[in-house]
């Protein structure tokens, strides 16, 4: 097979990346809208529904501590074709599910494959464009990756209009195989330096990452965002399809506010940082986080019955993530080049580790009412708020 690997210069490279890091999204959004029919499949529970998102997260997370030192021993291309085939024989397994049990199982192995995606996107990214360039880079994927949860849940709505629910999972399979031919004949290899296996090697790079306040500070606080996204997301069909009744093919209709503001958010990202450091974009997306959270608590206080109430917050709420993802990486892989795959890779697994805690919390409150959602996004983005002004701190004592 002929290889026409693709150009650092070219658009496609990114437009590749972009589809590698929607592997994470696509896994989550895809099925929300099967989940009530899943869980009447099944004969369970909301709480081991959110269960079904907690596992995948978890095993997204765990793998993230073997994927990076994988991948900055091996290389990013051979981890990327062997994790993605692990996703798509978890996606197999997951269609074939009779029970709540087996689903639990294959959506942890689903989640360790669907890892090397976003992870290793992010280590290419900062092997190609280098510091100053991955935060631009990383702004232009997201607005592209964007399409993916625009797509997934109205596409997965349609589905189940004319298939059972593993059509969802079949499909995410086929998606895994476009990618590994993709990957296979456009991706080349980028690492830059190899790195030791060995585990006193391995543990020394952590090492490394974990006593670098800058670096925790900024991973936690950008997790603590994306967790409040994913709490959100584990809720959504529970809370619009069972608790205001919207039908499952309207369903992703309603995450199009959510995807325009974080396209929207991505792209003012990119413009700013042509003028403003990442670290101040940064910060400014955390507090637009708070008073989004805040006005969905609001708003559906007042209005507890409206859809609206909880779509325009999230869609600020969005437009916030778009300013703080992208710098938050850009921030924490910049001082590490050497070790760009392991700090990508602990940066997944805290971020992941804390969406997976908070979308199980939460599924234990969630009944008939979508309060513990909006208590928990006031919770998550308040630690948030503090942890960003502790980074604006730290950036402060560290410029000339």
């Amino acid at each position: 097979m002929a290889k026409r690997q693709l150009h650092p210069d070219s658009p496609w490279l990114l437009a590749l990346l972009a589809a590698l890091v929607a592997l994470g999204p696509l896994s989550v959004d895809m099925y929300l809208p099967a989940m009530p029919t899943m869980m009447r499949a099944f004969d369970t529970d909301i709480s081991h529904m959110h269960l079904t998102l907690s596992s995948y997260l978890t095993g997204f997370a765990l793998f993230h501590l073997a994927c990076g030192p994988l991948a900055d021993r091996y290389g990013r291309k051979p981890i990327l074709l062997g994790g993605t085939l692990l996703f798509v024989l978890a996606c197999a397994g997951c269609s074939q599910s009779s029970t709540v049990e087996e689903m639990l199982l294959f959506r942890f192995l689903q989640g360790i494959g669907a890892c090397v995606g976003p992870t290793l996107a992010r280590a290419v990214t900062r092997d190609v464009f280098g510091p100053t360039g991955a935060a631009r880079a990383l702004s232009l994927i997201a607005m592209l990756m964007a399409l993916a949860p625009a797509v997934a849940p109205t596409l997965g709505g349609v589905l189940l209009l004319v298939l059972p629910w593993p059509s969802v999972f079949m499909f995410l399979g086929g998606y895994g195989v476009l990618m590994i031919f993709l990957i296979q004949v456009f991706l080349s290899e980028s690492l830059p330096e190899v790195q030791s296996l060995h585990p006193r090697a391995i543990l020394r790079n952590f090492g490394e990452l974990l006593v670098d306040p800058f670096f925790l500070t900024v991973t936690f606080c950008s997790g603590l965002i994306y967790a409040g996204l994913l709490v959100y997301l584990a809720s959504s069909s529970f809370v619009y399809i069972d608790m205001l009744g919207v039908a499952p093919q309207y369903f992703g209709l309603i995450f199009l506010g959510s995807v325009v503001g974080y396209m929207a958010g991505s792209a003012l990202s990119a413009r700013l940082s042509k003028r403003q450091d990442s670290e101040r974009i940064m910060r400014l997306g955390v507090i637009l986080a708070i008073c989004a959270s805040c006005l969905l608590l609001l708003c559906s206080s007042i209005w507890p019955a409206s859809i609206l109430a909880l779509m325009l917050p999230m869609m600020i709420y969005s437009i916030a993530m778009g300013l703080v993802l992208p710098h938050s990486m850009a921030i924490a892989l910049r001082p590490f080049p050497h070790i760009a795959g392991t700090a990508s890779a602990l940066l997944g697994f805290i971020q992941m580790s804390l969406s997976a805690g908070t979308s199980a919390l939460t599924g234990v409150f969630l009944t008939d009412t979508p309060q513990p959602m909006v208590w928990m996004l006031v919770i998550i983005t308040l630690t948030s708020l503090a942890l960003g002004q502790r980074v604006h701190t730290l950036y402060n004592r560290t410029k000339p």
